[in-house]
């Protein structure tokens, strides 16, 4: 409920932002299977191929999965974190309040043109992102893509961890992949995890991020669901970007781990 205007709104504590990013993670779970194993591939690349002080651009952060992650397993890495979902920045904000000096968060709209400047013109190591971009039509996909190969230098990669749905040629793959998923949703929403719109009720039980559920419906409102980019898509899109090397980094059925060299 948004309180009455004038009302002292009383702010997200780090505690409650902490709490909820973790309901966050447990809600992820349920869509993305072995979500963890995911971030457990991204941060062997970094490690193996990235500086010990990287930059990461954590490309719609969502409450800051990502860079809380890799900012606790490399200590002297910074983040730049960007989203445009007004409560999940908030959130992220508070929740990433720990690595105070080493993480910036901003509200970056990727459908926008020159939404890089926001990096004020700041280069990055790595470019991570998690089930988000399947949320951008193919055509933003392919300016987003070459907008984040321009602030990558050589050497520089790009991880999109992501479902990349088979289609009609595997047949017997997408009927697994879709019984799989049902099957880890039942079971983890009975363990106790929140859905997606129950994570956003509980989010709005604060006042602060309840006030922002206006704003963030006027912000989608004209932004529908996209259909699912194949994997030959995502990698053909890299390589007209810019990439010099694709491919995948890790795979669970048809959950991915895009991988793109600059």
């Amino acid at each position: 409920m948004t309180p009455p205007a004038g009302a002292e709104v009383a702010a997200l504590e780090p505690p409650a932002a902490r709490r909820l990013l973790e309901l966050w993670n447990d809600q992820q779970s349920a869509y993305v299977a072995h979500r963890d194993l995911r971030f457990d591939a991204m941060a062997d690349v970094l490690r193996l191929h990235c500086p010990d002080d990287l930059t990461i651009l954590d490309l719609a952060c969502g409450p800051g999965a990502i860079s809380d992650r890799m900012l606790a397993q490399f200590p002297r890495a910074t983040a730049v974190a960007v989203d445009y979902d007004p409560i999940l920045l908030e959130v992220a904000r508070r929740a990433l309040h720990r690595y105070t000096g080493r993480v910036e968060v901003h509200d970056v709209d990727l459908v926008a043109d020159g939404w890089e400047e926001a990096l004020a013109g700041r280069r990055v190591d790595a470019v991570l992102t998690s089930t988000a971009l399947h949320w951008l039509a193919p055509e933003q996909l392919l300016r987003g893509y070459t907008t984040a190969a321009r602030l990558l230098p050589a050497g520089g990669v790009l991880l999109n961890a992501d479902h990349l749905r088979y289609d009609e040629s595997a047949p017997t793959l997408r009927d697994i992949a879709c019984r799989h998923d049902a099957q880890v949703q039942q079971e983890t929403f009975a363990a106790g995890a929140l859905t997606y719109s129950d994570w956003y009720a509980e989010a709005a039980r604060h006042p602060e991020l309840a006030g922002l559920a206006a704003q963030r419906e006027r912000r989608f409102a004209d932004r529908p669901p996209q259909a699912p980019a194949s994997l030959a898509f995502h990698l053909a899109a890299l390589r007209t970007a810019g990439f010099a090397e694709v491919g995948t980094a890790w795979q669970y059925l048809d959950d991915y781990v895009v991988f793109a060299r600059r």
